[in-house]
C-alpha cells in the first residue's frame, strides 16, 4: 500500500513547479456601478438646435477624391442640406495636388503685365462635389495668392507629420501687396458662385476670411491689417450679394486680446474699404480645443482645457451688447489641435475615446450656451479623412480608407434627435463646473441628451473618462416619465458604440490588423462602421405615464434609445 502524499509534499510540490499545475483563472470582471437617470419629457430646455452640422478640413481637394466623395455622401446624408463643410487653402495658388495641411486651386494668377486671371475650374469641382451630396459651403476666403502675396517665397510649405507644427507657414499667409485686387478677387469668385449655384443657394452658405489670424502660422501681419484683410473682403461679399451670410473671425482659441480687438473694430472701428463705422456681421466665430497627454503608458484626455475656452469665448461675445445676439460658430471644435499630427498623445482617435468625449463635450456646449445667454449655432468638427494612408493611421478623421470610424457614429445619432431638448439628471454625472475645473479625472461620466419631436423621445447616454484606461460598466436605469399615456406599450430602438458595435476599428483589429484588407474583408469591416443596433427593436411597456429602462453600458460607450411613444 502507497504511502498517502501528505498537505506539507502538495506544498512543496507546488512550491517547486509553480502555478502552471492548476488550471489558468481568468479575473473576474469587476462589477457594474448603478447609475441611475431621470428624464421629464414635460421640462423642455428649448429648441434642440443641431449644433453639430458643421466639419471641415485643412485639405480642400480631398473632398473631390474617392473616399472624400464617400465621407461627403455620408455627411450629407446626416441632414441633406443643412450640413456645412469649411476647408482652408481654397485660393492657393497650385495645381490642386493635395497634400498634408495644404491645397489649392489656382483660382487667381497675373499675365505677364500684371492682370489677374480668375480659373474657377478647381473650386466648382469642390463646391460641386458638396452640393450634389446634400453639404453646403462654409467658405473660408484665403489664403493668399501666391501672385498676390507681399512677400511669396517660399509659398508651398514642405510639413509632413512629426515636423515643428510653425513649419505649415509660406508666402500664402501674408497680406496682399495689393487691397484693391485681393477685394476684386473676392467680388468675382462671389459673383461666379450666385451665377453657377443660384442666388438662393449661395444666400444660405457661410462666408469668413482666413484662419486664426491671431497665431503666428497662417498670418504674418498685424492685427490691423487683418481688419483691414477682412473688411474689404467682406464689402466684396456684399457687393456681389448684398444677402450673403458673413462672419468670422475663426480666431484660435477664444483669441484673447485680437479677438477684443476685432470685436470692437467691427461695432465702431473706421471700416477700411467703405470709411464708415464698423463691419457687416451676421455670425462670430473663435476655436476650441482639448489637450490630451500621454501619461503612465495611456492617452489622458483634456477636455476641460476645451470647454474653459468656450466658456471664455462665449463671456467675450456677450460682453459686447451690439454683438451678444448674434450667432456663434465654435468653427473648430475638438479634442485637440492639429487633424495630420500623429503620436501617442493621439491614440484616441480611432476608437471609442473619441466617439465618448464626443458625445460628453457636445452636451455640454449646450449648457454653457443658455449659461451665457448666447446664441450657439454650430460647432464644427475639424475632421475628415486622409486619401490613400494606412488604414487607421491614427490621424483626426472620421473615416480611414472610406471605413466609418465610431465617432462618425455618434454624429448619425445626433442626426436622429430633434424637436425640444429636455432635461435630465444623472446620479454618475460629473458637474459642469467640475468638469471645466479638473476634467473627468475621478469617478466616469455617466450622462445624458434628450429630445422630444412629436412622439419621438430620444435619449442619448454616454460612460466617459478622461483616462483610456479600461474599468467597470455603469448599470444604467432610466426612467422617462411624463409620456402622457396612463398605459400600453412604446417601441424602443436601442443603438450603440462600443467595442463591439458601430466600430471598424475593433473589427479590423479582430482580423488581424490586415494592411491591405481583401474585398471580402473590407465589405465586412464598411458594415462594421455603420451604426448598429442593440438588438431588434423591441415593446416596452407605459405605465402611469413611465417608462424605465435598464442597460449596461460600457465605459467609452455611448448609447441612443428612441422611444417612438403611443
Amino acid at each position: 500500500m502507497k504511502s498517502p502524499i501528505r498537505p506539507l509534499t502538495l506544498a512543496l510540490l507546488f512550491a517547486l513547479t509553480g502555478p502552471s499545475l492548476l488550471p489558468a483563472q481568468t479575473p473576474a470582471a469587476p462589477a457594474p456601478f448603478p447609475v441611475t437617470i431621470t428624464v421629464d419629457v414635460t421640462k423642455s430646455a428649448g429648441p434642440l438646435r443641431p449644433i453639430w452640422h458643421f466639419f471641415g478640413a485643412d485639405e480642400p481637394n480631398y473632398a473631390t477624391m474617392k473616399d472624400g466623395r464617400k465621407l461627403i455622401g455620408e455627411l450629407g446624408a446626416l441632414k441633406p442640406k443643412d450640413i456645412f463643410f469649411r476647408a482652408h487653402n481654397l485660393l492657393n495658388t497650385g495645381d490642386g495636388t493635395p497634400a498634408f495641411k495644404w491645397g489649392s486651386s489656382n483660382a487667381y494668377t497675373e499675365d505677364a503685365s500684371g492682370r489677374p486671371v480668375y480659373n474657377w475650374t478647381v473650386i466648382d469641382r469642390i463646391f460641386d462635389t458638396y452640393l450634389a451630396r446634400g453639404v453646403r459651403p462654409y467658405a473660408q476666403i484665403g489664403f493668399m495668392p501666391e501672385a498676390l502675396s507681399m512677400l511669396p517665397e517660399p509659398y508651398q510649405h514642405v510639413w509632413r507629420p512629426g515636423f515643428p507644427y510653425g513649419l505649415i507657414t509660406g508666402g500664402w499667409a501674408y497680406p496682399p501687396k495689393d487691397y484693391a485686387k485681393w477685394a476684386e478677387l473676392v467680388f468675382q469668385w462671389v459673383t461666379h458662385c450666385v451665377a453657377r449655384y443660384g442666388r438662393a443657394e449661395v444666400e444660405s452658405w457661410y462666408w469668413e476670411v482666413w484662419n486664426e489670424p491671431n497665431g503666428p502660422a497662417y498670418w504674418h501681419g498685424s492685427p490691423e491689417e487683418f481688419y483691414k484683410l477682412h473688411d474689404y473682403a467682406i464689402d466684396a461679399v456684399r457687393r456681389a450679394l448684398p444677402t450673403a451670410r458673413i462672419g468670422g473671425p475663426d480666431v484660435a482659441g477664444s483669441g484673447g486680446s485680437f479677438m477684443e480687438g476685432f470685436l470692437k473694430h467691427v461695432v465702431s472701428g473706421k471700416n477700411y474699404a467703405t470709411g464708415q463705422t464698423g463691419t457687416p456681421t451676421d455670425f462670430l466665430a473663435f476655436h476650441a480645443k482639448g489637450k490630451p497627454v500621454f501619461v503612465d503608458g495611456h492617452v489622458r484626455m483634456g477636455i476641460s482645457e476645451q470647454l474653459r475656452t468656450i466658456d471664455t469665448g462665449f463671456a467675450m461675445i456677450a460682453a459686447v451688447p451690439a454683438l451678444k445676439a448674434k450667432p456663434i460658430v465654435i468653427g473648430e471644435s475638438d479634442p485637440e489641435g492639429c487633424a495630420a499630427c500623429q503620436g501617442p498623445q493621439n491614440g484616441y482617435r480611432n476608437g471609442t475615446m473619441y466617439s465618448s468625449y464626443t458625445a460628453a463635450v457636445f452636451a455640454r456646449k449646450h449648457l454653457l450656451a443658455a449659461r451665457h445667454g448666447v446664441n450657439l449655432e454650430g460647432a464644427l468638427t475639424w475632421a475628415f479623412e486622409f486619401e490613400d494612408q494606412p488604414y487607421f493611421a491614427g490621424f483626426r478623421a472620421l473615416a480611414s480608407n472610406g471605413l466609418d470610424l465610431p465617432v462618425l457614429n455618434v454624429f448619425r445619432m445626433f442626426s436622429k434627435m430633434g424637436g425640444q431638448r429636455l432635461t435630465t439628471s444623472s446620479s454618475a454625472e460629473v458637474s459642469l463646473d467640475d468638469m471645466m475645473k479638473t476634467g473627468v479625472r475621478g469617478k466616469p461620466d455617466v450622462a445624458a441628451f434628450a429630445s422630444l419631436e412629436g412622439r419621438k423621445l430620444s435619449l442619448m447616454v454616454w460612460h466617459y473618462h478622461d483616462d483610456d484606461l479600461a474599468g467597470p460598466d455603469a448599470a444604467v436605469e432610466l426612467t422617462a416619465t411624463g409620456l402622457g399615456s396612463a398605459g400600453g406599450s412604446a417601441t424602443l430602438t436601442h443603438y450603440r458604440v462600443d467595442g463591439d458595435h458601430s466600430n471598424s476599428y475593433s473589427a479590423w483589429k479582430k482580423i488581424g490588423s490586415p494592411i491591405a484588407p481583401t474585398d471580402k474583408q473590407y465589405a465586412t469591416l464598411e458594415a462594421a462602421g455603420k451604426l448598429a443596433r442593440l438588438g431588434a427593436p423591441e415593446k416596452i411597456s407605459v405605465s402611469a405615464d413611465t417608462a424605465t429602462l435598464k442597460f449596461n453600458l460600457p465605459r467609452q460607450g455611448v448609447s441612443l434609445l428612441v422611444l417612438d411613444l403611443p
